[in-house]
């Protein structure tokens, strides 16, 4: 079977290329082969070298030193010293280290090492090589946009971060690979700079690279891209004739545990044969209980800032978080049925209430506590067996990036009310239906903008949208499970973008939540591969 080189730019911490280095059409030959990841962040790039080190290492007496480092028994920066010891490992950790390249796509002053590089991973590409990405969506995103409204000064056509496509540009006039995938945020379809739609001007560049970049008409007319959907269209028209909404693909519909929409195109050049495009197949999604819980539970921890509600200091220990959560409850008892009615005058908060007293009552800590970076721990069988094999390593012998951040009491409470409500009434309440006495102390509480402020994850559900905003705080990634009183875990974010659990995350916690909100999750990068090969493969009987 030939090696298909991918080449992924952009890359954050690599869900992309672990997608199409996943695929493999029959359990034993893996076509895509990633030659080269760029990214411009020190703690993805850190990710992505262990990564492509880990795929590297075909048999399992070879990932023992891997295994290590995930358990923290061999420390990442340790990890070529050891390697000494056992020189075919080392010259693959050598290989890795250029293969993962940390460089920012667009600074004049790297873009002809990334040029050379790029040539030499795709040097011997015979016939065929993918370019895959997604330039940094915050110049695209609507929430960047509003947050870009309360700056005077901002202009999106000065903001570079509008402009990254066109490293795209150069790269396909460039090297001119047979395929390219290009992800970005949906918001990318309603942008506009100087009253012009920028997704028009992206479609009509990338499907001539070469007049995009200032190249002559006449060099260009044989070197030009289809640019097609992976999505079926919801009506019937002539194949070039796509509408912007063609291009998102709502992740949830193609089994992604969480509704995800993105805008995914592919270029494919118009020299190979015309043929269609495979297009992805719907698949139920998994719901959130299914994915994430089978992890080992975990307590959230405690703020050591003074008390709002019991007016104590607060320290972290697990006989504190416990006391803390039954003294609440007994406070919000102290205040009596009626401050409950106030908010809910039909009812709807009385089995919530009843809820909340019966986990805490019979509240268990942890047996992992808090957890850890990474905890011993065997993985059970809830999981159905697809599911399982794509996250679950039993050679890992426990899990890694599952450890939770400290909460304020009142959070805690506010953590709880939300879940046990969820538990009940199957969806995220929103902030008009907490009580009154845990509704928070900010003045835009009331204006209606952030109504799902506190927004937890409900169970038999796919989950909301993983975004970086997480490294800031967990509000909006609340955990189903009433009795551990927290957010999510850096683990069960990943497992909700469908990240192995031998996919370690580098860098402190901040670092790792924002890895995991930025990245494209492997499952559906695994089915567009799929597309791509399916394409490729058709191109072999028309050479």
């Amino acid at each position: 079977m030939e090696e298909i080189p991918v080449v992924d730019i952009f890359a954050g911490p690599g869900g992309l290329g672990e997608g199409f280095s996943s695929f493999s059409p029959d359990r034993e030959h893996r076509p895509f082969q990633v030659r080269l990841s760029i990214e411009k962040e020190f703690w993805a790039r850190q990710t992505l070298r262990l990564r492509s080190f880990f795929r590297h290492l075909h048999r399992f007496e070879d990932r023992n030193l891997y295994y290590q480092v995930l358990r923290g028994q061999v420390p990442l920066n340790a990890l070529p010293d050891r390697l000494k010891e056992y020189p075919d490992l080392l010259e693959k950790w050598q290989a890795a280290d250029l293969e993962a390249m940390q460089a920012e796509l667009g600074a004049a002053a790297q873009s002809a090492e990334v040029g050379t590089r790029i040539a030499r991973a795709v040097a011997r590409a015979r016939p065929h090589w993918v370019l895959i990405g997604g330039p940094p969506c915050q110049a695209y995103s609507i929430v960047g946009r509003v947050r870009n409204r309360g700056n005077a000064h901002y202009r999106i056509e000065k903001d570079q971060r509008s402009s990254l496509y066109r490293e795209y540009l150069q790269i396909l006039a460039n090297h001119w690979p047979s395929v390219f995938i290009m992800e970005n945020v949906k918001g990318i379809l309603s942008t506009t700079i100087q009253n012009q739609r920028l997704f028009d001007r992206i479609i009509q560049d990338l499907q001539s690279p070469l007049v995009a970049i200032g190249k002559s008409a006449r060099a260009s007319r044989s070197k030009r891209y289809r640019i097609v959907p992976l999505v079926p269209p919801e009506r019937s028209l002539l194949q070039n004739s796509w509408r912007p909404s063609d291009f998102v693909v709502p992740c949830e519909q193609y089994g992604i545990p969480q509704v995800r929409h993105r805008v995914i195109l592919v270029g494919i050049r118009e020299d190979l044969t015309e043929s269609e495009l495979p297009r992805l197949r719907p698949v139920q999604p998994p719901t959130v209980s299914e994915v994430i819980l089978d992890l080992p539970p975990l307590r959230s921890g405690l703020s050591s800032r003074q008390s709002s509600l019991l007016q104590t200091p607060l320290r972290d220990s697990p006989d504190s978080w416990k006391r803390t959560l039954v003294d609440l409850i007994r406070q919000f008892e102290r205040l009596g049925r009626r401050c409950w009615m106030v908010t809910s005058p039909n009812g709807a908060l009385a089995p919530v209430r009843e809820l909340m007293l019966e986990k805490v009552s019979n509240l268990r800590l942890p047996d992992c506590d808090r957890g850890a970076e990474f905890i011993r721990w065997t993985p059970g069988r809830k999981m159905n067996e697809s599911l399982r094999e794509w996250y679950v390593d039993d050679h890992l012998g426990g899990v890694c990036n599952h450890c939770t951040r400290g909460h304020m009491d009142t959070d805690l409470a506010r953590y709880l009310f939300a879940a046990c409500y969820a538990s009940i009434h199957g969806v995220s309440p929103k902030l008009s239906e907490f009580p009154k006495f845990l509704q928070p102390n900010h003045l835009n509480a009331a204006t209606g903008d952030f109504s799902d402020r506190f927004r937890v994850q409900v169970a038999d559900k796919p989950a909301t949208t993983v975004v970086s905003h997480l490294a800031k705080d967990g509000h909006y990634f609340i955990h189903p499970d009433p009795s551990q009183c927290r957010s999510l875990t850096v683990r069960e974010a990943a497992r909700l973008q469908t990240f192995p659990d031998n996919y370690y995350f580098c860098g402190p916690r901040t670092a790792q939540y924002v890895q995991v909100g930025n990245a494209v999750p492997p499952l559906i990068a695994t089915q567009i591969a799929e597309c791509v090969w399916t394409f490729l493969e058709a191109q072999k009987s028309k050479r």
